[in-house]
């Protein structure tokens, strides 16, 4: 069971659709002292200049992916050093990320989920979700071979198509500390 009294960073990313804010937020509310750190709110935080992860020019985009990691990595630190277990909700796509949010998150234990439902499953998803939370996005195939490729054998990939997300988060708050730990 994740444990409150030694926060762990719970890092928990997938595809869109593949049900990260709801599962950290679940997850979140069930611990006693947690924080739910979105991603995508902390990059919308860029208003004037703001590019997406995937727009142009590319080089902008990616500097904001990485001001958007960093900025996380600081508030789970800072979170994680008043008590509290951060849980960050994230798209993760391939190991370099990774390892920059371990390098930047070095002082505790990073537990580091999957949420792996398959492609057709993120698709029908991402189309019953409200409008205003809907992402225009046709990659899931190559997004998932490239996560699948970069970051096969990191951390937990959690097969969620069937399982409910209620059922998701208990599981991940049972196993993630034995399943999930990246070194």
């Amino acid at each position: 069971m994740i444990a409150a009294d030694t926060p762990d960073t719970l890092l928990v990313t997938g595809m869109p659709g593949a049900g990260k804010s709801t599962v950290t937020r679940l997850v979140a509310e069930r611990l006693p002292r947690s924080a739910r750190l979105d991603g995508d709110f902390v990059s919308r935080l860029i208003v004037g200049g703001r590019v997406w992860a995937l727009g142009e020019p590319a080089d902008e985009a990616a500097r904001q992916v990485e001001l958007c990691n960093r900025n996380l990595c600081t508030l789970a630190n800072n979170v994680a050093d008043a008590g509290f277990t951060p849980v960050i909700d994230w798209v993760i796509p391939d190991r370099a990320q990774l390892d920059f949010f371990v390098s930047l998150l070095s002082a505790r234990r990073v537990l580091f989920v999957v949420l792996a439902p398959g492609t057709e499953a993120c698709r029908y998803r991402n189309t019953i979700r409200d409008p205003r939370e809907r992402f225009d996005f046709d990659g899931y195939d190559g997004l998932e071979a490239d996560m699948k490729r970069e970051l096969g054998d990191s951390g937990w990939w959690f097969d969620t198509a069937d399982p409910t997300p209620e059922e998701t988060a208990d599981r991940i708050l049972v196993e993630a500390r034995h399943r999930a730990l990246v070194s």
